[in-house]
C-alpha cells in the first residue's frame, strides 16, 4: 500500500505584533543587569580614590555607577526602552539606594510588583490567573499559553502539531494515542486520508478527512468528477485528484470540453472545424483572404495574418518595394588627401617604368619619360603643389 507522510504546513506570514510592556521591561532589566557586570571592576578614577570611597561611599553602590549603567541601557534606536526608562527612572533610584537588600531581583520588584506589567511564570493576564494545565506545566507541555508571564493575553494554548484540547491534552486531528501515563502523552498520526483513527494501519480508520469517504474502516477517494461535487468554468474540465479534484484548461480547439487534447471538445473554436473526432486547425489561406497588392497570407493557429511578399516592407498598412541603396564605389569612402597620395604613387610607378625603357635607349619611350617628367614638374609647380605634398607626406 502507499506510504502516507504528513506534510508540514507552509510557514504563514502573519504581520509582526508589538511586544507587550512586559518584554520591553525585561529587555531593560537584561541590559541593566549587563551593565552592572560591565562596570564590577570599576571606580572613580579621580586623582585620590581612597578618599572618593570614603566620603562618596563605595564605587559599587554609588551614583556615578548608577548613572553610567542607564547611559548605555537603552540602544538609541529602540524608542520603547526610552520611553519605559523615563517612566521609572525614580523607580530604578528608588530601588538602586534603598530596596536592594530586600528585593535582590529587580525584574520581579519593578516589572512585576512596582509597575505591574509582567506576571509570574505559567500565568497570564491582569490579575495573573493560571494558565491551562497549572502554572507548573502550562499547556501539558504540549503549547505555548498566551500571553503568559504577561498581564495581557487570553491564555489559549497554543498547541504543538500532534495534540489538541484545551489544555493540549488530548491528540488532535489526523492523531491518535500511542502512549501516555499520569504525565507523559505521545500523539502519532493516523494512516494519510484519517481523521480519526485508533492506531496507524489503514483499517483503523474512524473518521476520513474531506474529500475521502469511509467504507470498512477504510478511507476510500471520493471522485468529486464523477459526483458532480466539482465546479469548473464553462471551458474547463474536471480531473479527479486525491482526496480532492483540479480544474484544467480545455484545448484552444474547443469550446467546452470534457477533457484533454483537441479530440474531447464538445464544440470547435472559430478557426477550427470538425475532422473525425478532433478539433483542426482551418487553413484560411487556401482561400483569397490577403486582397491587399504585394500581400500573401500565413496560416497561424486557429487563424491567419497578411504579410508583404519578399522585396516588399509594410509602411502605413501598405506594402511598399524596398528601395536598395546604391553600391557605393571603390574610392568613395577615401579622403581627398589619400585620392592625391595614390594619385603619387601611380604616377611614380609609371614614371619608373618609362625611365626604365628609356635607359634602354628606345628613343619613343625616351620622348615619353621626358613628356611625363616635364607634366609632373608642371603640375607640382601648379596652386595645388604644396597640397599634393602635404598628402605625399601623410602617406
Amino acid at each position: 500500500g502507499p506510504v502516507w507522510l504528513q506534510p508540514s504546513p507552509p510557514p504563514q506570514s502573519s504581520p509582526p505584533t508589538e511586544l507587550h510592556p512586559c518584554h520591553t521591561c525585561r529587555g531593560l532589566v537584561d541590559s541593566f543587569n549587563k551593565g552592572l557586570e560591565r562596570t564590577i571592576r570599576d571606580n572613580f578614577g579621580g586623582g585620590n580614590t581612597a578618599w572618593e570611597e570614603e566620603k562618596l561611599s563605595k564605587y559599587k553602590d554609588s551614583e556615578t555607577r548608577l548613572v553610567e549603567v542607564l547611559e548605555s541601557v537603552c540602544s538609541k534606536s529602540d524608542f520603547e526602552c526610552h520611553r519605559l526608562l523615563e517612566l521609572s527612572e525614580e523607580l530604578v533610584e528608588s530601588w538602586w539606594f534603598h530596596k536592594q537588600q530586600e528585593a535582590p531581583d529587580l525584574f520581579q520588584w519593578l516589572c512585576s510588583d512596582s509597575l505591574k506589567l509582567c506576571c509570574p511564570s505559567g500565568t497570564f493576564g491582569p490579575s495573573c490567573l493560571p494558565c491551562p494545565g497549572g502554572t507548573e506545566k502550562p499547556c501539558g507541555g504540549y503549547g505555548q499559553c498566551e500571553g503568559e508571564g504577561t498581564r495581557g493575553g487570553s491564555g489559549r494554548c497554543d498547541c504543538q502539531s500532534g495534540y489538541g484540547g484545551e489544555a493540549c491534552g488530548q491528540c488532535g486531528l489526523g492523531y491518535f494515542e500511542a502512549d501516555r501515563n499520569a504525565s507523559h502523552l505521545v500523539c502519532s498520526a493516523c494512516f494519510g486520508p484519517c481523521a480519526r483513527c485508533s492506531g496507524p494501519e489503514e483499517s483503523n480508520c474512524l473518521q476520513c478527512k474531506k474529500g475521502w469517504a469511509l467504507h470498512h474502516l477504510k478511507c476510500v477517494d471520493i471522485d468529486e468528477c464523477g459526483t458532480e461535487r466539482a465546479s469548473c468554468g464553462a471551458n474547463q474540465f474536471c480531473v479527479n485528484t486525491e482526496g480532492s479534484y483540479e480544474c484544467r484548461d480545455c484545448a484552444k480547439a474547443c469550446l467546452g470540453c470534457m477533457g484533454a487534447g483537441p479530440g474531447r471538445c464538445k464544440k470547435c473554436s472559430p478557426g477550427y472545424q470538425q475532422v473525425g473526432s478532433k478539433c483542426l486547425d482551418v487553413d484560411e489561406c487556401e482561400t483569397e483572404v490577403c486582397p491587399g497588392e504585394n500581400q500573401q497570407c500565413e496560416n497561424t493557429e486557429g487563424s491567419y495574418r497578411c504579410v508583404c511578399t519578399e522585396g516588399y516592407k509594410q509602411i502605413e498598412g501598405i506594402c511598399v518595394k524596398e528601395q536598395i541603396p546604391e553600391s557605393a564605389g571603390f574610392f568613395s569612402e577615401m579622403t581627398e588627401d589619400e585620392l592625391v597620395v595614390l594619385q603619387q604613387m601611380f604616377f611614380g610607378v609609371i614614371i619608373c617604368a618609362l625611365a626604365t625603357l628609356a635607359a634602354k635607349g628606345d628613343l619613343v619611350f625616351t620622348a615619353i619619360f621626358i613628356g611625363a617628367v616635364a607634366a609632373m614638374t608642371g603640375y607640382w609647380l601648379s596652386e595645388r603643389s604644396d597640397r599634393v605634398l602635404e598628402g605625399f607626406i601623410k602617406g
